[in-house]
């Protein structure tokens, strides 16, 4: 079968450097998904937007050729004019772009931008480009498209806005789509639901995929052709199945190496120590009223915590698990005493050993200035949580200069002594964030909230955005600065994997509630609740012989008025949380007794 499209020996590059891409090769034929997998930075995203000519305005397209059979006749999109192009895009490629929210433009209706795909070619009116897009909205699983198509992209959720980017692709019946990093920012179970959608849509239209991604559980559920990129060449390709069994290339390999996963073999779990507490949390609930939109209706009660209860060792890390919008985020802010719990609920925090508790919610401003030098936190997006007007030394040095410690030679010595311990230069002092890349500036994150010499850090989805490879050196950073320094973390995540190698509790959340809690060792060799199920089914594995349970996910993802009778609740009357007496000491689930 003759490839949907081929690209030969591209180079592209920039102004009068060397070039990015450099004689990069690959094909896709028609119904064929093909991964394009390696690092940021790799090239990938940059030969797919020279496929639609997309590209920067300095961006050059020194060499090669993008052949597209479109059936009639063979296009080379390297040198087709600029009108025959625009009939290309969206009509016979799409792409879905990796950030929905900066895709979508936030002053339209979600039903306008995705109509404008049949606007723009002029194929539909109105009425008839209404009817197609309500369809494929309930094609790609929105539950009442009506209320979507009226809807603003700031009244969806993360995987919904994914969505619908999807149906903005799809609404033309393109013979080729361009996923770019389509779930990096998505919620396991999310993610693994627009897997599966993609799959299904594959299937019934008969569209060719390519799909940009570093994450290789994603490839071995996608995937029949695998092309792997590092520095703007490829390093390796070929069927998907004998690559991710036996990679040839080391840098395949290295990936592979990188990748986190869920161990195969259980380990006898060693109950933590409850002598020397740090942080306790009993009976932390969080209510915030939403008005409502009409003076008449009453307002609404959003509970992002109901009663948490949660006990910290010293010297460990104790990890909360779930999907946007279970209460993770809501319940480290309430730690660290950024947030108020509702009356009833009470947090405290241990300075040293032996110390008397202090209760992080009532505090005075010596006391509270004592505590935010004590419990520091590393957040989820890099690229925002660093000042682009600032340089890293004076970023490293602000809490210093803020908290009123030491002169400033002595902190400029501390900047530099931080930078070492995370794996940077004391060179790199005088730079501005931009001169970073993603991890590096992750690495420049934890050196701040390293500055003050803390006991506890709250690390807010600190990999969740970065590449595999990437992501396994901040973990193993943090794990040694945890031994090195005897430091507590509260980790928060939504990726198992990640859970799995550096907790030593786990607690996973629900919206608002602790549906199951235990050590790593035993809850994911042995997890009770259906949600957790949930979340251990959708993790993508770089194994072709286990692919996502998609029923599994959707079974403990879904309602839990849908759930097993046991764990059946529906409102507010949730079960108790309870230590059940098959389980072993320490694992506690949400059940009917």
């Amino acid at each position: 079968m003759r490839p949907l499209l081929s690209v030969e020996n591209l180079s592209i590059g920039f102004n009068k450097d060397d070039s990015v891409v450099k004689d990069v090769s690959f094909a896709v034929r028609p119904g064929e998904t093909l991964a394009l997998v390696g690092e940021s930075g790799s090239g990938k995203t940059i030969s797919c937007r020279a496929v639609l000519r997309i590209l920067p305005k300095v961006a050059q397209l020194r060499s090669g050729r993008i052949l597209l059979d479109t059936g009639k006749d063979q296009l080379d999109l390297a040198t087709l004019e600029e009108r025959r192009m625009r009939d290309v895009r969206g009509n016979i490629v799409s792409m879905i772009f990796q950030e929905p929210m900066r895709s979508l433009s936030p002053l339209h209706r979600i039903g306008n931008q995705v109509s404008e795909v049949l606007w723009l070619h002029g194929r539909k009116s109105e009425r008839e480009a209404r009817k197609l897009v309500l369809e494929c909205f309930e094609r790609v699983g929105f539950p009442e498209p009506e209320q979507t198509y009226r809807s603003y992209p700031f009244e969806l959720s993360g995987g919904m806005r994914q969505r619908a980017m999807i149906a903005m692709a799809m609404v033309a019946k393109p013979q080729l789509l361009i996923a770019d990093e389509p779930t990096t920012a998505l919620d396991v179970t999310t993610q693994a639901q627009v897997l599966g959608l993609m799959k299904d849509l594959q299937r019934e239209t008969g569209m060719a995929m390519i799909l940009v991604t570093h994450d290789l559980g994603v490839v071995a559920n996608m995937a029949e052709q695998v092309v792997v990129m590092h520095k703007g060449r490829v390093m390796e390709s070929g069927g998907a199945e004998p690559m991710l069994r036996a990679p040839a290339h080391p840098y395949t390999q290295a990936l592979f190496k990188a990748a986190p996963g869920i161990p195969d073999e259980a380990v006898v779990a060693i109950p933590p120590s409850r002598e020397d507490l740090i942080l306790e949390m009993r009976s932390v609930s969080k209510t915030y009223t939403l008005r409502a939109g009409r003076g008449w209706q009453a307002p609404t009660l959003i509970h992002a915590c109901r009663e948490i209860d949660l006990r910290m060792t010293r010297g460990e890390t104790l990890a909360v698990v779930g999907e946007s919008g279970s209460g993770k985020t809501t319940a480290a802010r309430i730690a660290l005493g950024a947030e108020l719990p509702d009356p009833g609920g009470e947090v405290l925090f241990r300075p040293a050993q032996g110390e008397p508790p202090v209760t992080v919610h009532d505090m005075d401003r010596a006391a509270r200035t004592a505590f935010q030098r004590q419990a520091q936190m590393v957040f989820q997006d890099p690229y925002s949580s660093l000042s682009p007007r600032m340089r890293i030394q004076d970023t490293l040095m602000e809490p210093l200069d803020i908290h009123r410690i030491g002169s400033r030679a002595e902190r400029r010595d501390k900047a530099a002594e931080m930078l070492r311990l995370v794996g940077l230069s004391p060179d790199m002092l005088k730079r501005y964030p931009h001169a970073f890349s993603g991890g590096q500036r992750q690495r420049l994150s934890i050196a701040r909230a390293l500055m003050l010499d803390p006991a506890l850090i709250v690390c807010d989805e600190p990999t969740s955005a970065l590449d595999v490879s990437v992501q396994d050196q901040i973990l193993r950073l943090l794990e040694e600065i945890r031994d090195q320094q005897k430091l507590s973390y509260l980790f928060i995540s939504h990726d198992l994997a990640v859970v799995a190698r550096i907790a030593d509790e786990v607690a996973v959340m629900r919206r608002g509630l602790i549906v199951e809690q235990a050590p790593p060792e035993t809850l994911f060799y042995n997890p009770q609740h259906p949600y957790t199920k949930a979340l251990i089914a959708a993790q993508p594995e770089p194994d072709i012989d286990r692919p996502i349970d998609l029923k599994l996910v959707a079974q403990g993802a879904g309602a839990p008025e849908f759930w097993p009778e046991e764990f059946r609740f529906d409102g507010a009357e949730a079960p108790p949380l309870v230590n059940m007496l098959h389980l072993e000491h320490g694992h506690k689930v949400r059940c009917h007794v």
